[in-house]
């Protein structure tokens, strides 16, 4: 398995395989493809990468700016995170998500935060404090890791992207 940065020859396989993946899960609204194209579009995909097997896009993982509490201080969110159904648990998106936080630390991001299961995120080195909050979430789902710079506090903001994505028409 390769792990790369996303090449425009990928945009369709990457819409694809996030639309598989995110298909019946009871968590998603079934925006998380259109989440991807509107991140892509506005400038704010700050990373995306995929994971490549025999050629094809097995994996993808998108980091985009946030604030915290209205301030930038160089935070990025995790997410959508996307793994072949068929290969899910097999630790591709754990590798993702590795190869992302290597290289948005070498980068000089501050940290990443994610909404997401604490037992899926922990064994990556993300925890939640309580600190950060989402509209209202239980705060265990908000979680965080730190690179450099202060433990933050506040209120996430995620790019509007995950404001407008809107769920795709159901197949006729």
């Amino acid at each position: 398995m390769l792990i790369r940065a996303e090449r425009p020859s990928d945009i369709d396989a990457i819409h694809g395989l996030t639309v598989r993946a995110f298909t019946g899960m009871p968590y998603s609204q079934g925006t998380e493809a259109s989440i991807i194209r509107l991140l892509r579009q506005s400038g704010d995909l700050a990373l995306s990468l995929v994971a490549e097997e025999d050629g094809a896009v097995i994996g993808h993982i998108a980091f985009s700016p946030i604030r915290i509490d209205g301030a930038h201080g160089n935070w990025f969110g995790l997410g959508p995170i996307s793994v072949e159904p068929a290969r899910q648990r097999s630790g591709i998106g754990k590798a993702l998500i590795e190869s992302g936080l290597e290289i948005l630390k070498t980068q000089g991001a501050a940290g990443v935060a994610l909404i997401g299961d604490p037992d899926v995120y922990r064994s990556s080195g993300f925890a939640s404090d309580g600190r950060l909050t989402y509209k209202g979430l239980e705060t265990g789902y908000v979680q965080r890791i730190l690179f450099s710079g202060p433990d933050p506090e506040g209120e996430l903001h995620f790019s509007g992207a995950f404001e407008r994505a809107t769920k795709p028409p159901a197949p006729a």
